[in-house]
């Protein structure tokens, strides 16, 4: 296969024609050794943690299918530990959309003077653009608009969709008795018929998962989830 993208939890292979293959490796973002969804950077290596968050990928991508919501899953393989998806293209130099349920993290470093530690929050969300040299800053609607990445309209439909993805992924896991803090997701237009569809991944990864007010490490969420 033709590598076409080295990046820093997955690489990106040529698979056929509007398909790429990600290979899920074991790398998580985060700060100084402690894992952080939030992070620009590698931050530790956990072996297995490719597959596990493959395993709850399948899942999410397979939930949302049924629930006939736009994403560019095809198909999963856990041996070989990669997923073909449609190939989709990025909203500028690519955006992460963030939703977030309790105060938590980079929010809470940001907004400390007006909430508390842990507060629940009403599926807030927040776009910020994919660059590590500017430690990802956020971005705004109307900035995203006059910068010619998002129209006024995609942004009101990558909002809508984010919520309601978020809100399924949240209902999924609650079944288990899991409570979702925050999470990452990534969307992009469809390289073949422009449609805005949910990328990329949803694992333990890209979320913080909370059991009793107990937070759950990546890996040991996926134990618990398909327990």
């Amino acid at each position: 296969m033709i590598l076409k993208y080295k990046g820093k939890t997955k690489d990106v292979y040529e698979h056929s024609q509007g398909q790429v293959l990600l290979k899920f490796k074991d790398d998580v973002t985060g700060e100084d050794g402690v894992f952080d969804p939030g992070a620009n950077s590698v931050g530790l290596t956990i072996e297995g943690v490719g597959r596990s968050g493959l395993k709850m990928t399948k899942h999410f991508f397979e939930v949302l299918a049924q629930k006939l919501i736009p994403t560019h899953y095809v198909s999963a393989d856990l041996d070989d530990v990669s997923m073909v998806v449609r190939q989709a293209n990025a909203f500028g130099k690519g955006l992460e959309v963030i939703c977030r349920y309790r105060a938590v993290g980079s929010f809470y470093k940001r907004y400390g003077a007006y909430v508390e530690l842990g507060q629940p929050l009403d599926s807030f969300v927040e776009v910020t653009i994919k660059d590590d040299q500017r430690q990802d800053p956020t971005i705004s609607e109307d900035a995203l608009d006059m910068l010619g990445i998002l129209t006024k309209e995609e942004y009101g439909i990558l909002k809508g969709l984010t919520q309601k993805i978020c809100g399924i992924i949240k209902e999924e896991l609650a079944k288990k008795s899991l409570e979702l803090y925050d999470i990452k997701l990534e969307f992009g237009r469809d390289s073949i018929t422009n449609e805005i569809i949910l990328i990329d991944e949803i694992s333990g990864g890209n979320m913080r998962v909370y059991k009793k007010d107990q937070y759950i490490e990546p890996l040991q969420l996926e134990k618990e989830f398909f327990l």
